[in-house]
């Protein structure tokens, strides 16, 4: 578009943390969870809840998420944003506050999520949209269209069963570097066979191939570049947002044209032109991970292996630790933590590789109900920019 400004390291991420995360007590609350992990991550740059003035929040339990988080931290905020595409909202948010802050909307904008799905039981923090054509069939969802999917991988691709197990697998080795950590909820041992003889859900999935049920929530602090040296100085690590892509494709499983190719297609794409980068410059990968077929066809549809080639991706030992692309590197929703929608405690992580780990380019990319919206963000380091 003529005359758009140009939003390419416009804005960084200044702050970014976890709240407490696995089970929490009786009586924490989603908007507690949420203000106590956005208080971590404005402490990180010498911020608290009155700079804030814009904020922007989604949860399948709180319905007002942003306006709830902004009245438990006691502030008014002159921007908010409550957006809801499942698990894909927190990359949305991203897109959404940058383009705030760009206009002058707001200049300190704070994105957060929480849960306790755990605490109050899934049935209860998240109700499911029924589509009128899929009722009459009663499938269990999301978990029962995941494995329609995986099925028909399996059946175009010749994907195997073990091809799967090893994103459960690579995803505990990460996680057992977490060891020992309040957050570290998964990391005993687990091998391609523990997985393989685990109780079968949905043919082909068994529970070793779904997330973790977990409390828990995240937030981020972005504010403009300028505004992110001045708070944490010229010699700290910029984080720095290079391109996002955001699509939405249906709502409904029913109405996806393709089983195996998502519209992550176009929200990578869109992601990487605005990055001035591709997948080749990716150092480390945070690619939603609530079943073990979802990093499979994410590595595919955003360009890291051609379509179909993901399970061979995957039992090459590509994503685990040591290989050549680091994926999920918490252990991700398969074995670190899966609070309900998993994008923002994974965008906490991809900030970390960038932040304390060292890496210059850092993607993230988080999935919304069954396939149904697709967030892509390409982070960077000052050197990437």
């Amino acid at each position: 578009m003529s005359g758009a400004p140009d939003l390419r390291a416009a804005v960084a991420i200044a702050g970014a943390a976890l709240s407490d995360m696995g089970s929490v007590p009786v009586g924490t609350t989603p908007a507690g969870l949420m203000a106590q992990a956005s208080r971590r991550a404005l402490a990180q740059c010498g911020l608290a809840p009155a700079d804030v003035d814009g904020v922007f929040a989604a949860s399948t339990q709180l319905p007002w998420a942003s306006v709830t988080l902004a009245e438990e931290l006691g502030i008014a905020p002159r921007y908010g944003d409550s957006t809801q595409v499942g698990g894909s909202s927190p990359i949305a948010h991203l897109n959404h506050a940058r383009a705030a802050i760009t206009a002058g909307l707001c200049d300190v904008a704070l994105i957060a999520y929480g849960s306790t799905q755990r605490l109050v039981g899934r049935a209860v923090a998240s109700v499911q949209e029924i589509d009128r054509y899929e009722a009459p069939h009663r499938p269990m969802l999301p978990l029962a269209a995941y494995a329609l999917a995986a099925s028909r991988h399996m059946h175009e691709f010749g994907t195997t069963p073990e091809q799967l197990a090893e994103v459960a697998v690579s995803a505990r080795r990460w996680a057992q570097a977490w060891d020992g950590t309040p957050a570290a909820w998964a990391t005993k041992d687990l091998t391609v066979e523990d997985v393989l003889a685990a109780p079968r859900l949905c043919d082909p999935l068994g529970v070793k191939d779904c997330c973790l049920v977990t409390d828990g929530g995240a937030a981020v602090v972005v504010v403009s570049r300028e505004r992110a040296r001045d708070l944490l100085g010229t010699s700290a690590c910029e984080v720095l947002v290079l391109g996002v892509g955001e699509t939405q494709a249906h709502r409904h499983v029913s109405s996806m044209p393709d089983l195996v190719r998502t519209t992550a297609v176009d929200s990578g794409a869109a992601a990487f032109a605005e990055a001035r980068l591709g997948p080749q410059d990716v150092q480390v990968a945070q690619l939603y991970d609530a079943f073990t077929i979802t990093p499979i066809v994410f590595l595919e549809d955003l360009g890291f292996c051609a379509k179909g080639e993901g399970g061979p991706f995957v039992q090459s030992g590509a994503i685990a630790p040591g290989g050549s692309l680091p994926v999920n590197t918490t252990g991700g929703g398969l074995s670190f933590q899966h609070p309900g929608m998993n994008g923002l405690p994974l965008l906490v992580e991809g900030v970390r590789q960038i932040r304390e780990v060292g890496r210059d380019v850092s993607l993230v990319h988080a999935n919304g109900g069954v396939w149904s919206s697709q967030c892509t963000v390409v982070l960077g380091s000052g050197a990437a920019a």
